[in-house]
């Protein structure tokens, strides 16, 4: 079994360490990851500047390659200049802090699942729901255990993966469900400061929100200490209200009616 790991915290991150161990165990790992932390860049790609590929080295062992750039540049470069042979899975993380509810479209470590997608591959992103102290035990042990079940099928599947665990222990976890996105949400709050030369700057300080209350979204099942899976797709259509712009008469608008 090949993977591809990636993530947007950066290939030096305690949650790539802790899954990269942990799939070593049942295949061969490719890291292939942004030099520097990446976190909220979205689906960002590099196309005006030169992607660097620096091989990167721990404890006198190579570990992987820091590419500077994002997730996604990661995946592309990966897959397609990189890697000799195609990976089985792209497994993007672990990522420190949950990636749920409207959070999803701002993620670096989801982007580079649905990158692996688009490009053709199972893609899975991985992230805890504990900024300040994660434990990424049981998310590397599930991670592990899923991203073999996946790289055994034999097609990849037409979606990717969005997974979120709660960061305790893995006996402590009252299940897996199958979940939606929900709406929760980063409630945006900003620190104004001052920089010695008298030039205003902000710190975004924002946390999620959970406005959910139905047990089968994202946010909500992480609370009930639950692994969540959310399915998630590129294509971002919404077709269930159509009819709203229908009314609109497009063509009048044309027409200049």
């Amino acid at each position: 079994m090949r993977f591809l790991l990636t993530n947007d915290d950066g290939i030096y991150a305690q949650g790539l360490a802790a899954i990269k161990q942990a799939l070593e165990r049942v295949g061969d790992v490719v890291v292939i990851a942004p030099v520097t932390e990446q976190s909220a860049v979205g689906h960002t790609i590099t196309i005006s500047d030169p992607l660097k590929v620096i091989p990167i080295y721990r404890s006198g062992a190579f570990y992987g390659y820091g590419i500077t750039g994002s997730p996604a540049d990661c995946v592309k470069l990966g897959i397609s200049c990189i890697m000799d042979d195609p990976p089985d899975v792209v497994v993007s993380g672990i990522n420190k802090g949950e990636n749920v509810g409207i959070n999803v479209l701002y993620s670096g470590t989801v982007s580079a699942a649905t990158e692996a997608l688009i490009l053709g591959h199972t893609g899975v992103a991985l992230s805890v729901d504990n900024y300040l102290h994660p434990d990424y035990t049981a998310a590397s042990i599930f991670g592990a255990r899923l991203a073999s079940r996946l790289a055994a099928l034999k097609d990849p599947l037409p979606f990717a993966l969005n997974v979120n665990c709660p960061s305790i222990p893995i006996q402590e976890i009252k299940g897996v469900k199958i979940t939606r996105q929900g709406d929760s949400r980063i409630v945006d709050k900003f620190v104004k400061r001052e920089n010695p030369r008298g030039t205003t700057y902000y710190w975004q300080a924002g946390w999620t929100k959970v406005i959910d209350n139905a047990e089968d979204t994202d946010a909500v099942c992480l609370l009930n200490k639950m692994i969540s899976i959310t399915p998630i797709h590129y294509k971002l259509g919404y077709h269930e209200h159509n009819s709203d712009l229908e009314q609109l008469d497009m063509e009048g608008i044309l027409r200049g009616d």
